[in-house]
């Protein structure tokens, strides 16, 4: 009897715990019985409602789902004899930031342990790498990203691509991110690992709020489409007049730029722009120009070159398919499609293998 008495308090006591914690964190209110269930239907049934977050997006989620339930099913998932790697990823492989912050908040309050901590502890390798920067909020993922590429002292790309594919808010919200996380601030770090034209472009672009809108002055685009092609194609202009361009102007001006380069010059700017020989600055103001010009045709090089590569790179892989599933990778699969005439989730299927492909396939909305 005491037994029982104890067990429906602790009940009691998760129920309320979670209740309390949706009503401050939730948009709308959820209903949890004793149980923890929001409906008859559990996370693991195939039936469960779906919806994709937008038409680019490859996520599928449940419009609805028991933050309780996904925190208790993972708990047992933890438990007994190894790790059950098919619950982790038919839960985290299908919800979204929202959900995945609600699941971790619940999990730590029921279970006083942080869910990322314990996840890193009961997998491994690229599966435990994709996890670790799934589960993390966008902007805390990108401040992890750009901390690792900084003190590898290469990958600048990446760097490049945090400072110009987000908007302007996104952007700032890595940067507090970074700041709370390493207690230093993105561009000080930056600046601190870089030097010379490298450090200014790179500085320049993180700390950059643009503009947002369709405004566009054609004569500003005619005269800056022949600054860049003197400093970044002929290299006898100032490069430091191509980094104010590059790291002011906004993303419309810039594209007006760029097609007004090709109109003068019969090519695109980025065409032939690396070689082998290139240094880092060189390749940060190709990668910020491709990234600014067109950030779809961007990420699928990205992928394409990450399975190309004699042993995939496998970082490169995960940090495109994370970051991009709840916002356009339907996109970049198409025209990764149209490039290569491949689906892009069978040319992912043939280089990587095990739990980590599971995962990775799962973002991409083919289950395997």
């Amino acid at each position: 009897m005491a037994l029982e008495f104890e067990h429906s308090v602790n009940e009691k006591r998760k129920e309320n715990q979670c209740n309390k914690l949706l009503s401050e964190k939730s948009h709308k209110p959820y209903r949890i019985s004793r149980l923890g269930l929001l409906s008859s239907s559990h996370h693991h049934s195939k039936h469960f409602r779906e919806h994709t977050l937008s038409s680019m997006a490859t996520l599928i989620a449940p419009s609805n789902h028991s933050p309780q339930e996904d925190a208790e099913a993972l708990r047992k998932s933890f438990e007994g004899w190894g790790t059950d790697e098919n619950s982790i990823i038919a839960i985290l492989g299908h919800r979204t930031v929202h959900q995945r912050q609600q699941i971790r908040r619940v999990y730590e309050e029921i279970y006083q342990e942080d869910l990322v901590k314990r996840l890193e502890s009961e997998i491994k390798g690229d599966f435990e790498k994709a996890v670790y920067r799934w589960i993390l909020e966008p902007a805390d993922r990108d401040a992890v990203l750009a901390n690792v590429a900084i003190k590898s002292g290469k990958n600048y790309n990446v760097i490049v691509e945090i400072a110009t594919i987000p908007s302007p808010e996104e952007l700032l919200a890595v940067r507090r991110a970074y700041l709370h996380r390493y207690k230093h601030s993105l561009e000080e770090d930056l600046a601190a690992h870089t030097t010379g034209h490298l450090r200014q472009l790179l500085v320049g672009l993180v700390t950059s709020f643009r503009y947002v809108g369709d405004e566009i002055n054609p004569k500003l685009a005619q005269n800056e489409a022949e600054i860049l092609h003197d400093a970044v194609k002929e290299k006898k202009g100032s490069y430091e007049e191509a980094i104010r361009v590059l790291t002011t102007r906004s993303k419309t001006q810039l594209v007006a730029t760029f097609n007004r380069y090709r109109e003068i010059h019969g090519t695109s700017i980025s065409k032939k722009l690396v070689d082998e020989g290139s240094d880092d600055f060189e390749k940060a103001l190709h990668t910020t120009i491709r990234s600014i010009n067109d950030h779809f045709k961007y990420y699928e090089k990205v992928v394409r070159n990450a399975i190309k590569k004699v042993g995939t790179d496998e970082d490169a892989l995960t940090r495109v398919v994370v970051s991009r599933a709840e916002k356009d990778l339907k996109t970049v699969s198409e025209v990764y499609y149209k490039r290569n005439s491949v689906l892009l989730e069978h040319a992912i299927a043939k280089e990587i293998s095990g739990d980590y492909k599971k995962f990775l396939l799962t973002l991409l909305g083919k289950e395997d």
